[in-house]
């Protein structure tokens, strides 16, 4: 039986609170959320300004990367280079880039999601959080 790395609450913080660093050092008004390896969401923050619509996004793009154990960036480029088949697959959420998986010593153990500026932001945000634990 292998043991198993898990986020713990104290995790869930530290990455928020280094991914809303992230964002407001650059001006940026997102939302973030981290979800566990099921895609269970653990905890999400919407920074003010951010519009309404980045808090069902950012969910949806961690759910995305965890389930696939990827970053959700893939999706997208796999769709954008004409496998439009992936919009049916089931349990992605939404296949565009701002989902990034949490890796620890080769266990997947969750996933930080962040919308609401350009994709390419979104991800920084997303890797300055998972920074704070690695």
């Amino acid at each position: 039986m292998k043991t198993k790395h898990t986020l713990e609450t104290a995790d869930v913080k530290a990455i928020l609170a280094a991914a809303e660093a992230e964002a407001l050092a650059n001006g940026w008004a997102v939302s973030i959320a981290v979800v566990d390896d099921g895609g269970h969401l653990l905890g999400q923050l919407r920074l003010d300004g951010a519009s309404a619509s980045t808090a069902h996004m950012a969910p949806a793009k961690a759910v995305t990367s965890i389930m696939g154990r990827r970053e959700s960036k893939v999706y997208e480029d796999l769709i954008l280079n004409g496998r439009v088949s992936m919009l049916t697959a089931p349990a992605l959420q939404a296949m565009l880039e701002g989902g990034v998986p949490i890796v620890v010593d080769g266990d997947f153990v969750g996933a930080v999601g962040v919308s609401g500026v350009k994709s390419e932001q979104d991800v920084q945000i997303a890797r300055a959080g998972i920074a704070a634990i690695l």
